[in-house]
């Protein structure tokens, strides 16, 4: 996984409203980190998780201001 560049300055800028994180049901040795390092911490509200048929799981968050 990697974010586009125009997203993580979204994301630095404190302009992101949601987070929709899909998570498939597999195990990995090691990756790219789904997050690189931020200047400040975001505070994210869970508002909805739902499982799939299939394992995959999906989290979503809005930003708390």
């Amino acid at each position: 996984f990697a974010m586009a560049p125009r997203a993580w300055a979204a994301v630095r800028s404190g302009l992101m409203d949601e987070y929709a994180i899909v998570t498939p049901p597999v195990v990995v040795g090691g990756g790219t980190p789904f997050f690189t390092a931020l200047d400040n911490r975001v505070n994210l509200k869970l508002v909805e998780t739902r499982t799939f048929p299939d394992g995959v799981l999906l989290t979503r968050y809005e930003t708390r201001r």
